[in-house]
């Protein structure tokens, strides 16, 4: 939908924003097509959603985490990740270890049933990661890399 007209009165102070031009909506729209068909790939087959994704990935890159730790990382509301790391522990993939020191914290580890089906999605994740990569073109690539590298160094989270 595109439209260039503008209403009586318009300067460009004060003209309608074209969302679709708005660069922080671009970016959101684009990062939410890219993860909706990711997304696909493992609802498919895991049946797994996209806190429980993110959970279970986070688990595994850092072998032993706390559910704060995974909030933190993966930008998840505290609720979504408790609801994940239920999800996964009904599954078997995870288990928790409370805290020696602190009761209130649990440590959160893979099942060996867990590694697999994470080793499995990490396999899934790369290989949709290099069709995206092929479909964007190198150069593309490379310049999307350089973008997003800029906006997390100079907004930083």
């Amino acid at each position: 939908m595109s439209s260039s007209r503008t209403h009586e009165g318009e300067g460009p102070d004060n003209a309608p924003l074209a969302l679709e031009q708005f660069l922080p909506y671009r970016l959101a729209r684009a990062a939410e097509q890219v993860s909706r068909q990711f997304a696909l790939l493992y609802r498919d087959r895991h049946g797994m959603t996209r806190p429980e994704w993110r959970t279970l990935a986070t688990i595994g890159q850092f072998r032993k985490i706390t559910a704060t730790a995974i909030g933190q990382h993966s930008s998840m509301h505290k609720t979504k990740v408790s609801r994940a790391i239920k999800a996964l522990e009904e599954r078997g993939w995870i288990t928790r270890q409370p805290d020696a020191t602190d009761r209130r914290i649990e440590h959160l580890e893979l099942t060996r049933d867990g590694r697999t089906h994470y080793m499995e999605l990490v396999q899934l994740a790369r290989s949709y990661e290099a069709r995206l990569k092929a479909a964007l073109g190198a150069a593309a690539t490379a310049e999307l890399e350089a973008g997003i590298a800029a906006v997390e160094t100079r907004l930083g989270e």
